[in-house]
């Protein structure tokens, strides 16, 4: 848990300058599109548009943008045809990568990966070679504005599995199955929740200094920045203040 948590703080605060590229608004698009087509365009009936739709809302995307990609996903009106692929890898230090793509050309997303990965000194993988050392869960992110025992009384009681305390945050962990009846019973206890999202957590992370770890970083950062790229995981362990000076 403590490379996950280490790496989510950091993609929290890099988040402001994603949005000033727009990278942010185009993976939400892409994932409001995939989540109408698959699910319906309704997101009172669909669990995952309708989280794709708070992540829009929390990243101050205008109303006109999500209407578009739900009625590119429904068909209403001409869109991409998007495909999601899961590629799986590794990196650095022998750290394992799951990377979450939604593309409209697989054969260039395939590449540009793999071209990724081999440049910073890592290697694309076979499709299971990597995915069981982790497991699919839900991460609720709220402030720490509350008492912890209080919070984890309420976590647990709402049906989480597990709350752990960052800097300025609570991370609340659920069953991926539970997460959508978790996330709803937090909101109806009036807890704030400033991200919510289904995650690849490893079951137990590698630890990783000096070189290894300058090499994880920029393979991180290469990879989110590939506009097919849509979440990055892996089972690193770096220290907080060498990941920070990395930056």
């Amino acid at each position: 848990m403590s490379g996950h948590s280490k790496w989510s703080t950091i993609k929290r605060a890099k988040g402001a300058k994603d949005a000033a590229r727009g990278k942010l608004f185009g993976r939400i698009i892409k994932e409001i599109t995939i989540a109408a087509r698959d699910g319906g365009g309704d997101p009172d009936g669909n669990p995952r548009l309708r989280l794709a739709i708070d992540k829009a809302k929390g990243a101050n995307m205008p109303n006109d943008n999500v209407k578009r990609a739900i009625e590119r996903g429904t068909g209403e009106i001409d869109g991409v045809n998007y495909e999601e692929i899961t590629y799986e890898g590794y990196g650095p230090g022998g750290v394992a990568f799951i990377i979450e793509t939604i593309t409209d050309n697989k054969n260039r997303t395939v590449a540009d990966v793999r071209h990724i990965l081999t440049k910073n000194n890592g290697n694309l993988a076979e499709n299971g070679s990597v995915s069981w050392k982790f497991d699919r869960k839900g991460v609720i992110t709220v402030p720490s504005t509350r008492d912890e025992e209080e919070m984890m009384m309420i976590a647990l009681e709402a049906g989480a599995d597990d709350l752990s305390t960052e800097d300025d945050h609570f991370e609340i962990i659920t069953e991926a199955a539970q997460f959508v009846a978790v996330k709803n019973a937090l909101e109806a206890q009036d807890v704030e929740i400033t991200e919510a999202e289904l995650q690849m957590i490893p079951q137990n992370t590698l630890k990783v200094e000096g070189k290894d770890a300058e090499g994880i970083i920029r393979l991180l950062e290469a990879l989110e920045e590939h506009d097919d790229v849509q979440n990055v995981f892996a089972d690193f362990d770096i220290d907080a203040d060498v990941m920070e000076s990395l930056q």
